[in-house]
């Protein structure tokens, strides 16, 4: 799942290394997902500090953005070494980014992430993926929801 979530935050990271040249913040917080994910040894202070630190790097941004989803997604990816539910909040705010970042072409952007996405996911997940994240077409827009349901 971490590696997944770290998949996902890292597609969208250009929108935010784009308005924010100068921060790593989210691209750190990616980096330490990655490390937990190939050793699995971390320091739970080291994983706080990456999530807190791209969220900050999120709230520093225009608060529905790009920039700011794709922050987002690198803070929940890191926090996915935490609770394993994070890497759903990666997945949403990857399309979250996807969405605000093109809005001229909303549907055909998030359905092309969404088949990314529920390619690269562990198979064994995949049903959990589709009942928590959910695309609603609506017109020429699209609204993305996390399902907080049992057991999240």
């Amino acid at each position: 799942m971490a590696s997944w979530a770290a998949d996902c935050a890292e597609r969208v990271l250009p929108l935010f290394e784009k308005a924010r040249p100068n921060d790593d913040r989210p691209r750190r917080a990616i980096e330490e997902c990655r490390k937990w994910a190939d050793t699995g040894e971390f320091k739970m202070a080291t994983i706080r500090k990456a999530s807190l630190d791209a969220h900050g790097a999120a709230r520093e941004t225009e608060k529905d953005s790009a920039a700011c989803f794709a922050a987002r997604a690198a803070g929940q990816a890191v926090g996915t070494a935490h609770v394993a539910q994070h890497a759903f909040g990666a997945a949403y705010y990857a399309l979250k980014a996807i969405v605000v970042a093109d809005p001229e072409n909303i549907i055909k952007n998030v359905s092309k992430e969404w088949e990314w996405e529920l390619q690269r996911v562990p198979e064994n997940l995949k049903d959990a993926v589709l009942k928590i994240i959910i695309i609603q077409n609506k017109g020429s827009g699209v609204t993305i929801k996390i399902n907080k349901g049992e057991g999240f």
